[in-house]
């Protein structure tokens, strides 16, 4: 499969990459606490 990318590379990051990676961090940072107290509470 081919996509295409219209962005410039002398552009760096657009918004939505910088959404993308604010958006997965969050995740990850908000479910870490998470997972780690259930892994505590299970084991």
């Amino acid at each position: 499969m081919h996509f295409e990318n219209n962005r410039l590379p002398e552009q760096g990051f657009s918004t939505e990459d910088i959404l993308w990676a604010v958006g997965i961090w969050s995740v990850i940072l908000t479910l870490s606490p998470v997972v780690v107290l259930y892994v505590l509470m299970v084991a």
